[in-house]
């Protein structure tokens, strides 16, 4: 199916959707499968392959254990922390999974094979599962590909796949590729941006299946806000990382009782930090478009609530409207990088991720504030520009740093593009479409130490205790 606002913004665990999310989907997928070809019961071997960047990074960003959870048949969008707590320990201690919640297989996370400098031709995050029966013969095995966002693509079917996106794009009304053609939607039919990317939705949804949608995305983002705020102590891990978002709140609820607007970048950076904190504990977040930059738009939605002209008057009506309005914008610009290049930080680096997400923000703050389409693309352009060249090297392989701080930087570097935008009437040398490409292509000659491999940058540089 075409790319989607539901694709873009989908609730799932942390801490990545590349490392994290990608793989349990992959694996709930191959445990359905193999559940609905009958050879379930005969199953008596499993064997799983992680290769690239997946296997180099994996320990850190919970690839194992989702996988255990995804081969129980989990799905990340519908598992809650508790579940996920509950059956990891219960893995842990008897040393056994349920194989697509049914029957029992002596399998942990020490039992994966780990590939790390082998990269299958796709992409660098593939994985493959194979079962077999007690003589050894191969019941079922299959290769998929995590390439950015939580999205999968299995093996063999990526032609297939591209060929049905190309299908579904022509059931769409006002489908779009690039960001020349989508404002020539909006010039061709008085749209907004953001009105292009609602047409283009009801073609599956109802206008009230795609408002209660969104709002309810927005929820999920507020409840991971909530719920981070609530932790204390370090962050898991080893790296003695702080939680400082808890701290943060008490501090601005002191000094800042009335919402000031000189305290606007404070509470941005604390939405940002809260998300990311969460995140990195592994708790339910919202991919936006990735859970490594999964900060940035809820901070820069924060700031469109509270700090934009005339939202202290603002009936919850209205605030709704604004969240509606804010999310279908961002996803149309989330699907230009997905049409164009990639949100994958182990394809393109964090300029994929963190870049893609501060640009979507820009884009989608713009438009709220009144923004005509040419200044929301020249928002979404100035957020991206200055996010080329972002390289993906957390330390100790876990997304915490400089992953947290980054997100709360950018977030600003969003609110920052939308300003300058706005005070602007829409023309600029540069367009969006040639900072894309450009993001590609810085991508493709970027060195694989700089691209979720934990090998460059400062996951070597920096002593991890």
């Amino acid at each position: 199916m075409a790319v989607g606002v539901f694709d873009l913004f989908s609730v799932g665990i942390g801490p990545s959707s590349s490392h994290t999310v990608g793989p349990m989907r992959a694996a709930a997928v191959f445990a359905e499968e193999l559940k609905g070809s009958g050879s379930l019961d005969k199953v008596a071997g499993l064997r799983v392959d992680l290769y690239g960047s997946l296997a180099a990074t994996g320990h850190g960003h919970g690839t194992m254990t989702a996988i255990l959870l995804g081969l129980e048949g989990f799905h990340p969008e519908k598992i809650l922390p508790a579940e996920v707590e509950e059956r990891l320990a219960a893995i842990a201690e008897t040393g056994t999974l349920q194989l697509a919640g049914s029957v029992p297989l002596p399998y942990g996370v020490k039992d994966m094979v780990l590939r790390p400098l082998t990269v299958l031709p796709r992409h660098t995050n593939g994985m493959t599962f194979t079962v077999s029966d007690k003589e050894g013969e191969v019941l079922h095995k299959a290769t998929f590909f995590s390439v950015g966002g939580g999205f999968i693509v299995r093996e063999g079917e990526e032609d297939a796949a591209l060929k049905e996106l190309d299908e579904s794009k022509k059931e769409l009304p006002l489908p779009f590729r690039t960001a020349a053609e989508l404002l020539g939607r909006c010039q061709s039919k008085g749209l907004s941006i953001g009105e292009v990317m609602f047409v283009n939705e009801l073609a599956s949804r109802s206008e009230a299946e795609i408002r209660e949608g969104l709002l309810h995305i927005y929820s999920v983002m507020e409840e991971c806000v909530a719920t981070s705020l609530k932790r204390e102590g370090l962050l898991p891990g080893g790296l003695k990382v702080r939680r400082r978002a808890p701290d943060w709140r008490e501090r601005l609820e002191k000094e800042d009782k009335d919402r000031d607007p000189k305290y606007w970048q404070e509470w941005v950076n604390l939405i940002a930090l809260a998300v990311n904190e969460e995140n990195a504990s592994g708790g339910r977040v919202v991919t936006a478009p990735t859970n490594g930059a999964a900060g940035i738009i809820p901070a820069v939605l924060y700031y469109a609530l509270h700090f934009a002209p005339g939202m202290d008057k603002a009936t919850q009506e209205d605030r709704d409207d604004v969240v509606v309005k804010f999310l279908l914008t961002a996803g149309a610009i989330g699907v230009l990088y997905k049409e164009q290049a990639s949100i994958s930080g182990a394809e393109v680096g964090c300029q994929g991720e963190v870049g893609s997400a501060s640009s979507m923000a820009a884009g989608a703050l713009a438009e709220v504030m009144g923004g005509t389409p040419q200044q929301v693309e020249n928002a979404a352009e100035i957020a991206m520009e200055h996010n080329l060249g972002l390289t993906c090297d957390p330390i100790g392989g876990l997304v915490q740093v400089p992953c947290i701080e980054r997100n709360a930087i950018a977030a600003a570097k969003a609110i920052n593009a939308a300003k300058m935008a706005l005070w602007g009437d829409g023309t600029h040398r540069v367009s969006l479409d040639e900072v894309i490409v450009t993001m590609r292509e810085t991508g493709r000659d970027m060195s694989s130490k700089y691209k979720e491999t934990a090998m460059g940058g400062l996951a070597v540089n920096v002593v991890e205790c």
